[in-house]
């Protein structure tokens, strides 16, 4: 939101107060906090009728500095806030100097002048991040009377920023306007089903605004060298939190916010759905089951999309007895085919399903400040929401999904959640409408997670969600909602992606294909490659099919060679799965992460790195021309075992079972033993691929396991490699692969014991 009409006028009937000094300051041990005036005081008289900004600042952890902006502050809280996990022990350092007052935590200060006119540098070290000048508080009245507070916070020469969730507009957010404000757009406008109010530097810090309601942010646009945030209200929280790398970043945000959860081996699996409307029963499941087993595509879940529910019932639960007659025998004669199921819902409910009387007897479903039930009619006819803010509601709820997960079900996909009413409407908790429009995702997803927590364990739970703000990285995975069948939408999925991993959340799947329309052989085919080298892995539509043969026998080919592909790579992925749990590092990481030393790489949107050690840059052309990046060093190619030396651009046409996959210079890549599953133990039979290891060199190999890690020291002397393997007494072996992909050495082990290999 805009306040200014040009950098010296403000908009017709927008009034501000900004703070000008600090007039007085406190330090009560643990939070340091200033009074500063709205104009300077010289005389006892200058204190009248003069409005002061509050501004207090804490530290709810190492290296994080929180700092709250207040005008009037009688106002009754606001609920629901986000939930963050902070550090009551957490050491705090108050220093003065001569014009100037700070607060430390950790490597991060905030020095404020005391002398002369407001302003505040953030320091890591002596380094300054970013700064609060004399024109970047405001307390606003627009022309309609309503109050906000808005923080401007410094952009350096050349500084560009990130995040803000799972954006699919330009990468780099610098020039955009952006509203956080979960919406059903699509990915091809504008707005966001995943709106998290946090942003990342390519200087090595962030900035979390501690508001689940709209938030609207102004990156260089308001003021070019300012990145502006804002919210309606007569206080303003916000979160520094500091690097000095975007990977600690990340890792200081998710310890506030919540670290993504663990997902099941099984689920790093190829899903194969039903797709949106198109027509199915059991026959037809049975076909696209056995469809693939028969042409040695490696399958792991089974996903039933809307429509196994009887249509004007969603959602009541319960399959459409006309096409499925025996739900529990079907799901039971899927999964003795080692499958695992996923079930499509929502939080939504038709007055024509039988839930809607239940809900309104009981008091589970939004009320209308009259005491109605909340109605509209579009998705579904008389449609209501579940209020999750009722804990009996959500027992309510839950009990109908455990009866799903007692039949067979293993997962579910938590579709929608983002078209949430402000108006006119009370929750049970008294919560406020704006603030819930976004937060309802976090509650939804919760509810559901937590469900398949205690009925299936922690690390069997998952979900397959659309939906989320700030912490919905505890609840995944996610997925990029609708897309169009296209290599325009395939590169817009990307960036959404990438964006989200930005912003704390781990794990990420996207619609193999696209889901609106139906994509020509060439889209799908070069979407398998990308889909298959994403954390998740899910082939869906929206009303055709997405079977491999479906387009062409060369689509079957290419889907097993990149499913196997994925699942010889499962010791690799199962470790990047504890990264994410462990450090909130997600597994498909923008170059930024990996790469925040090379300029160039920093704000590439159309490749990636999969963990530390690959690089993936997907062909987003039918004839297979990519151009990419590769930053300092040997890279090895994967699959053809070609060396390329960076930093340099190439630009290459790859056929459809191939695209610019490489391996980083020092990187032992472990394989495991087995292709057509991902969950199987990932060390039994393991191989340690081993391409470009300078002399001296060292790294080490981890891989958890079920008793804990498995790790491998791998290092390179004179006469070759050494490994010595502790954790595991399971047989594995170290290769060394040539310049033409091809094995050149090999040595095999058994047991915690050290070999060498000739170089």
């Amino acid at each position: 939101m805009k306040f200014t009409d040009g950098y010296w006028q403000l908009l017709p009937g927008v009034s501000v107060l900004r703070p000008q000094e600090v007039e007085s300051h406190e330090f009560d041990g643990s939070r340091l906090v200033l009074y500063a005036p709205t104009a300077r005081i010289t005389k006892r008289g200058d204190t009248l009728n003069r409005p002061v900004v509050t501004v207090t600042v804490t530290s709810p952890a190492e290296g994080v500095l929180g700092v709250r902006i207040e005008h009037h502050r009688g106002r009754l809280p606001r609920y629901p806030s986000f939930e963050l996990t902070t550090d009551p022990d957490v050491e705090v350092r108050c220093e003065e100097g001569e014009g100037w007052v700070s607060l430390s935590s950790g490597p991060l200060t905030a020095r404020f002048a005391t002398d002369g006119g407001w302003a505040c540098d953030f320091l890591e070290g002596d380094r300054v991040l970013t700064s609060s000048g004399g024109r970047s508080i405001g307390l606003v009245t627009d022309a309609e009377g309503r109050h906000f507070v808005h923080e401007q916070l410094g952009l350096s020469v050349g500084e560009q920023l990130f995040g803000m969730g799972e954006r699919f507009t330009p990468f780099v957010r610098n020039g955009q306007s952006v509203d956080l404000w979960n919406s059903d757009g699509g990915t091809s406008s504008d707005q966001a089903y995943k709106n998290v109010p946090f942003y990342l530097s390519d200087r090595g810090y962030g900035v979390f605004v501690d508001h689940p309601e709209r938030v609207s942010f102004e990156v260089g646009t308001e003021v070019v060298s300012r990145t502006q945030f804002s919210v309606e209200g007569e206080h303003l929280q916000y979160y520094v939190v500091a690097g000095p790398t975007p990977a600690d970043v990340l890792d200081r945000y998710t310890r506030l916010t919540g670290r993504p959860g663990a997902v099941p081996d099984w689920s790093y699996g190829l899903w194969l759905s039903t797709s949106f409307t198109t027509s199915y029963d059991e026959q037809t499941v049975t076909s696209f089951v056995d469809g693939m087993a028969e042409r040695e595509l490696p399958l792991s879940v089974f996903h039933f999309d809307c429509f196994w529910m009887r249509q004007f019932h969603w959602c009541d639960f319960v399959w459409d007895p006309d096409t499925f007659p025996d739900p529990a025998g079907m799901l039971q004669r899927l999964r003795d085919k080692g499958l695992r199921i996923s079930a499509w819902i929502n939080p939504y409910i038709a007055q024509r399903s039988a839930l809607f009387e239940e809900g309104r007897e009981f008091g589970y479903l939004l009320r209308t400040t009259d005491g109605d039930v909340w109605q509209w009619d579009m998705w579904q006819a008389g449609m209501a929401l579940v209020d999750f803010t009722n804990p009996d509601a959500v027992e309510w709820y839950s009990s109908k999904l455990k009866t799903l997960l007692d039949q067979g079900v293993d997962a579910f996909k938590t579709d929608f959640g983002e078209r949430i009413p402000t108006e006119g409407v009370r929750w049970h908790n008294g919560g406020d409408p704006e603030r819930m429009h976004n937060w309802y995702a976090q509650a939804y997803n919760k509810a559901v997670h937590d469900l398949l927590v205690r009925e299936r364990g922690e690390t069997e739970a998952v979900l397959f969600a659309r939906s989320a703000t700030a912490g919905g990285q505890q609840f995944p995975v996610h997925w990029g909602g609708d897309c169009e069948s296209t290599f325009v939408s395939m590169a817009e999925s990307l960036r959404g992606g990438l964006s989200l991993g930005l912003s704390g959340f781990g794990y990420w799947s996207h619609d193999i294909g696209g889901f609106e329309g139906t994509p020509d052989p060439a889209v799908f085919k070069r979407w398998v490659a990308f889909g298959l080298l994403s954390s998740h892995s899910r082939l869906h539509g929206s009303s055709s099919y997405r079977v491999p043969w479906a387009f062409d026998e060369e689509a079957v080919d290419v889907t097993r060679q990149f499913t196997r592909l994925k699942m010889s790579l499962m010791p690799y992925l199962r470790r990047l799965g504890a990264e994410a749990t462990e450090r909130g590092l997600p597994v498909m990481r923008a170059m930024l992460l990996e790469h925040a030393g090379d300029r160039t790489a920093r704000g590439l949107d159309t490749q990636y790195m999969l963990g530390d050690s690959l690089l993936v840059a997907p062909v987003l052309d039918a004839a297979g021309d990519v151009e990419y990046y590769l930053p300092a060093g040997t890279w090895t190619h994967l699959l053809t075992g070609e060396r390329r030396q960076g930093p340099a651009w190439f630009a290459e046409r790859h056929g459809f079972d191939s695209l610019p996959l490489y391996v980083r210079e020092g990187a032992v890549l472990p394989r495991g033993a087995r292709t057509d599953r991902p969950d199987y133990d990932h060390v039994d039979g393991l191989t340690l691929e081993v391409r470009e290891l300078a002399v001296g060199a060292e790294t080490t190999v981890r891989v958890p396991t079920a008793d804990g890690d498995a790790t491998w020291v791998v290092s390179r002397d004179t006469e070759g490699i050494r490994v010595v393997a502790t954790g595991t007494d399971k047989p594995w072996r170290v290769v060394r692969i040539g310049p033409d992909g091809s094995v050149a050495a090999d040595a095999s082990a058994v047991g915690a014991t050290e070999t060498r290999l000739a170089w």
